[in-house]
């Protein structure tokens, strides 16, 4: 099913395989607009490495117990030619962008290989990079 121009649902799916809820899936689509707002503008695809995870899947890959992954409103993603500092920094700098608005990101997260992304309402930032 696709949700974007560029995203369908089975790109957001639990990677164990269950069923997701309705109640996930209607932030699963808002997720899915704000990246296709990235992807627009950065011009480039996305490969979604982790989307929505149900509870007990999120807790065998060692996910935190509040993850914004169970709500579906977070995605793990890398952004093709782009390094996850890149990713980060362009973020920060569409978030005060005037024109993209209503976009919004509550969450970002650096990881070595991937960026995290979230519609939480409150800004969070964190820097999970080792060395």
């Amino acid at each position: 099913m696709k949700l974007t121009k560029n995203f369908n649902r089975e790109e957001f799916d639990c990677k164990c395989g269950c069923e997701m809820p309705s109640s996930v899936f209607y932030e699963v689509e808002l997720l899915a607009e704000e990246l296709q707002v990235i992807r627009d503008h950065f011009k480039a695809p996305i490969q979604i490495n982790s989307a929505y995870r149900c509870p007990s899947h999120n807790r065998s890959i060692g996910g935190v117990k509040n993850s914004q992954h169970i709500l579906g409103k977070a995605s793990d993603i890398v952004i093709k030619g782009f390094t996850p500092n890149e990713v980060v920094d362009e973020l920060e700098v569409m978030l005060q962008d005037d024109c993209l608005f209503p976009f919004h990101l509550g969450g970002i997260g650096k990881y070595n290989t991937f960026t995290h992304v979230d519609t939480r309402p409150d800004k969070a930032r964190w820097d999970n990079r080792t060395v």
